[in-house]
Formats: C-alpha cells, sequence, structure tokens
C-alpha cells in the first residue's frame, strides 16, 4: 500500500479550507484518510502562523515509514523545516509559446522599419537643408544689397497698423 501525504479540500463553494492528510494514494482526494497531521486555510495572510499548521512529530514518523508529500505539502514541509525540497527549474515554462514569438519579431520588425525611415527622413532633411544654404546664400547677398533699408520697414509698418485695427475690432465686438 503507497502512502502520501496530501490534501483534503474542505470548507465551502469558493471558501477553500485543507487538512494535511496522510491517505492511501489509492484513496479519492477527499475520502477515507488514515490520519490529519495538519491544516491549511488558504485565505490568510501568507506570513499568519495559522495558514499552515503542522504536527511534526506525526510528519516525521509518516515520512520514516516511507510516505510522498505532493508538491503543496512538500513546499509546507520545507517550510517547517522537516523535509528538505529539491528545488525544480522548468526553464521552458517561461518561454513564451510561438504565436507570442511570431507578435514580438512582427513587433521587432516594423520598430526597426520605423527607425530606418526616421533615420532616412533625418538625411534628407540634413541633405535638403545643406543643399540650399549652399545655393541660396550667394542669392540672398546679391537682391540684398539692390534692396534699401526703408523698402523693408515699409511692409513691417502695414502689418503693424492692420494689426492694431484688428485689436480694435475685437474690443468693440466683446
Amino acid at each position: 500500500m503507497s502512502i502520501s501525504i496530501r490534501l483534503s479540500r474542505g470548507g465551502a463553494k469558493k471558501r477553500p479550507y485543507y487538512r494535511v492528510v496522510v491517505a492511501n494514494s489509492r484513496s479519492p482526494r477527499d475520502g477515507k484518510y488514515l490520519e490529519q497531521i495538519g491544516t491549511y486555510n488558504p485565505l490568510l495572510a501568507k506570513d499568519s502562523p495559522e495558514r499552515v499548521k503542522l504536527n511534526e512529530d506525526r510528519a516525521r514518523y509518516w515520512l520514516g515509514v516511507g510516505a510522498q508529500p505532493t508538491d503543496r505539502v512538500a513546499r509546507f514541509l520545507d517550510a517547517a523545516g522537516i523535509k528538505e525540497r529539491a528545488a525544480r527549474n522548468n526553464p521552458k515554462k517561461g518561454e513564451p509559446g510561438e504565436k507570442a514569438k511570431e507578435r514580438a519579431e512582427e513587433r521587432a520588425a516594423k520598430i526597426a522599419e520605423a527607425e530606418e525611415a526616421a533615420r532616412a527622413a533625418e538625411e534628407e532633411a540634413k541633405a535638403a537643408a545643406a543643399a540650399p544654404a549652399a545655393e541660396e546664400a550667394p542669392a540672398e547677398e546679391a537682391p540684398a544689397a539692390e534692396e534699401t533699408p526703408a523698402a523693408e520697414e515699409a511692409p513691417a509698418a502695414e502689418e503693424a497698423a492692420a494689426a492694431e485695427e484688428a485689436a480694435a475690432e475685437e474690443q468693440s465686438e466683446g
């Protein structure tokens, strides 16, 4: 007869409460058991001493007889210092699935394309800014010498008069 130390569920719907029991491994989860050696209340805070209660002497006895704890009970026994539990490592569990990998690749490709487009736009802007500046610089100097300073001030005076008229109209309306 193989013996296991496992959890037997009790409590109401959506309000679980577990007994830590020693039972024949073939008996039902909530069925007949040999001995109850503790309790587990998952609704309590993780740091609460009432969350997991174990009878250490009986747990050590049943482990000595050959009872095999389930994963969850093995965690409890390890936390209580009764039985050392080997840490498990499953590197594939944390790895994303195939579709998630495809989405990540597509996202990375879109980002790379956007970066390339931004670089190309910056280079074009630099080239465009450098080319007209080189071409227009001599052209601007020649007409500037021909125009008189009074001709440049006249349009500025007309714009100022227009702005004053617009401000006066807004005040009369408001």
